[in-house]
């Protein structure tokens, strides 16, 4: 008799719970025990405790590819303020190869054979090759200085020799006093090859193809 009236006070309590299932609870305030403190779980197998380095270092080509040289050659000791500025700039550019960036005193090409002196012929006086002497004539090239840089690999095509461009004509006009250099042309370079004429000095830049297929004597300079 108190047993059914022990289950009737418990489905009174737990109403969705069966009567006949918490008959055999002594009470429907029956706590079950909980922990007094929870611990933290421990690091999966998979994860590495050990503290993460700060520094890292580069890595280094295999033995097969040649180790690029990321410095810039040095500049001569009578290299000019202007192109000591432009230097500056040039060699924090992005797009640039470091290593090719080289600032030399213009040379001139080598002399060909001497063509034998013959007067001009005819009526027309054509043909000759001697015109006689020239006040004129000035010894040298054209540029005092020229300065030359090669786009890394790949840029060309993307804007690379334009944005190297405009490096250098915001750097000379903005000098003080700023140089006159020519309007800049808007069309976009095809074969590879960027000149700017600063008057006393020239600017090329070229890419790969460009540098081996019209400067050879590239190492000269260097």
């Amino acid at each position: 008799m108190q047993l059914a009236r022990r289950a009737q006070a418990v489905a009174r309590c737990s109403p969705s719970r069966p009567a006949h299932l918490l008959c055999a609870l002594p009470s429907c305030a029956r706590v079950l025990p909980t922990r007094s403190h929870s611990t933290s779980p421990a690091l999966p197998w998979f994860i590495d405790d050990a503290p993460v380095p700060q520094k890292f270092t580069s890595r280094s080509n295999p033995p097969h590819l040649a180790q690029k040289s990321t410095s810039t050659p040095p500049l001569p000791k009578n290299t000019p303020s202007t192109l000591r500025e432009l230097h500056a700039h040039l060699a924090q550019s992005p797009h640039l190869d470091p290593s090719t960036l080289v600032v030399a005193e213009s040379m001139a090409p080598p002399p060909g054979p001497a063509l034998p002196r013959r007067m001009p012929q005819g009526r027309r006086k054509r043909g000759g090759t001697y015109a006689g002497e020239s006040s004129y004539d000035v010894p040298g090239g054209i540029w005092n200085w020229v300065v030359m840089a090669q786009v890394k690999e790949g840029t060309e095509n993307k804007g690379g020799i334009e944005s190297v461009v405009r490096i250098i004509r915001k750097t000379l006009l903005t000098m003080d006093p700023p140089l006159p250099i020519p309007p800049n042309s808007k069309r976009r370079m095809h074969n590879g090859w960027a000149m700017v004429d600063a008057g006393d000095f020239a600017v090329h830049i070229l890419s790969k193809e460009a540098k081996e297929k019209y400067f050879s004597r590239w190492s000269e300079w260097e």
